[in-house]
């Protein structure tokens, strides 16, 4: 009966963690860093979509404070971080708000 060395033993927990790693970690990085740059980039009337699902445009930047007009003569104010992405032309036609 052959004994296998220490060393044999740790590599299938290797390559576990390392498709982990390229399966999991390393995409959610990526997202988070792609998430990082857009709300970097976000501008005065810019169409965004929140977190809380609400579509708005925005009118004023203050830091880390945005306020939106969620409709005519509405706005609220919220975090920064509460945008999930910037609508193009073609979601913007999707939007409830828009007519």
């Amino acid at each position: 009966m052959q004994q296998t060395s220490p060393v044999m033993n740790l590599v299938p927990l290797i390559a576990i963690f390392a498709i982990f790693y390229f399966l999991l970690i390393r995409p959610q990085q990526k997202q988070a860093k792609e998430h990082e740059k857009m709300l970097g980039a976000l501008q005065k009337g810019n169409r965004v979509l929140t977190s809380g699902g609400l579509y708005g445009t925005i009118t004023a930047i203050q830091g880390q404070k945005l306020e939106i007009e969620i409709a005519k003569s509405i706005r609220v104010t919220m975090a920064r971080s509460a945008v999930t992405r910037v609508l193009n032309e073609n979601e913007e036609n999707l939007s409830p708000t828009s007519s």
